[in-house]
């Protein structure tokens, strides 16, 4: 049996052992922005989860572009210098290749930790102003953004290279901008939150102004052997909002921008919005972004059983699936789904007594 979530895959000169990939998860467990022991910790273990590609979570391009006070950075020195010695001690401990998401907040920043209540900071626990296309708050009991400013635009484009730069020092073999789920660049994009009335605003080629030039920003830094792409949203899930139709032309001018892949997710615009619960309810929306806009597509979204991440790839509906918390619930998974699928991938020499080889119940 050849599977083809474990079949090789190359991306922009990345060549991945499989097609699966550990998609960005926050921690919210950094310090002023830098990653710590408790990151050394979970990104070792997922680099021997069997997943081919582990992406860091969203890691914030400014202080203020942070979602809460513990979510990571790469605006400084002490942070690259941090994520720099985690990286190191991950790579050694496994066999995955990495990738790193670079994120601002928007009005979804200077908010609490998930596990205090997700709501904007209190006033003694040091918020910060945040920006957004347009001065609407994300939800109830959550901070009025200011609407960001020609000049903040331009900061937020020099601080996306800026960061990509600390990325590749690191070196990141895969970069990630964060364009969904409500953030800054998402924000910018949805008519939802967007109602601006300069260049940045209204139609949808100037809602997609801004993320454009970003993506052309970090692309003049990112040389070509580096894959860079994009999570998008594939659907606002509300009246109003960027549909399937949207996310097909976002990729197809991101890939104008010299971009190399799409990630489709979806949602997450307005704190009332809830996403569909079916498995795979990104997969038609990446399937239609992968041949539309002719891209190399990752797709992400209640992907839980071994046999249905096979389907989508086999089907040639998305090139990569993404999967978040099966990984936290299991770290092995990628092992398991290898022995489900008939396939297999590297385990740590100290663990090979538990491989089928060594091991009757692996065997299965």
């Amino acid at each position: 049996m050849t599977s083809a979530l474990f079949s090789p895959f190359s991306l922009a000169g990345l060549d991945l052992a499989n097609r699966l990939v550990v998609s960005p998860m926050c921690q919210y467990s950094g310090d002023d922005g830098c990653a710590n022991d408790w990151h050394l910790m979970h990104l070792g273990m997922l680099a021997n989860s069997g997943a081919g590609l582990v992406v860091v979570e969203a890691t914030h391009v400014e202080r203020h572009g942070r979602i809460t006070h513990g979510c990571l950075g790469l605006y400084s020195d002490n942070n690259e210098a941090a994520l720099a010695r985690v990286m190191a001690s991950a790579r050694r401990a496994g066999t995955a290749k990495f990738g790193i998401q670079l994120a601002h907040s928007g009005r979804k920043g200077s908010a609490q930790k998930p596990w205090e209540g997700p709501v904007s900071l209190k006033a003694d626990a040091d918020p910060w102003q945040t920006i957004a296309a347009s001065p609407i708050p994300f939800g109830d009991n959550w901070q009025t953004p200011r609407e960001a400013t020609e000049a903040d635009i331009e900061r937020v484009i020099e601080a996306f290279a800026a960061s990509a730069r600390r990325a590749l020092r690191i070196g990141f073999d895969e970069i990630e901008l964060h364009l969904a789920h409500g953030y800054l660049l998402h924000g910018f994009m949805s008519p939802l939150s967007n109602k601006r009335t300069d260049r940045y605003g209204g139609s949808f080629e100037n809602r997609m102004r801004f993320p454009l030039a970003v993506a052309k920003a970090v692309r003049a830094v990112v040389p070509k052997g580096v894959a860079l792409g994009a999570r998008i949203t594939g659907s606002d899930w509300r009246d109003g909002g960027l549909t399937p139709d949207d996310a097909v032309a976002a990729a197809k001018m991101l890939k104008a921008e010299g971009l190399d892949f799409i990630c489709v997710s979806s949602g997450g615009v307005a704190a009332d919005i809830r996403n569909p619960t079916e498995a795979g309810y990104n997969v038609a929306i990446a399937a239609r972004v992968k041949h539309e806009a002719g891209i190399a597509t990752r797709t992400v979204g209640l992907i839980i059983k071994p046999e249905q991440a096979e389907a989508v790839v086999a089907s040639g509906q998305a090139d990569m699936v993404a999967a978040a918390r099966i990984f936290l619930d299991d770290p092995h998974w990628g092992w398991h789904a290898a022995k489900a699928l008939g396939a297999d991938v590297p385990r740590p020499v100290q663990y090979a007594r538990a491989g089928p080889a060594l091991w009757a119940p692996a065997k299965g």
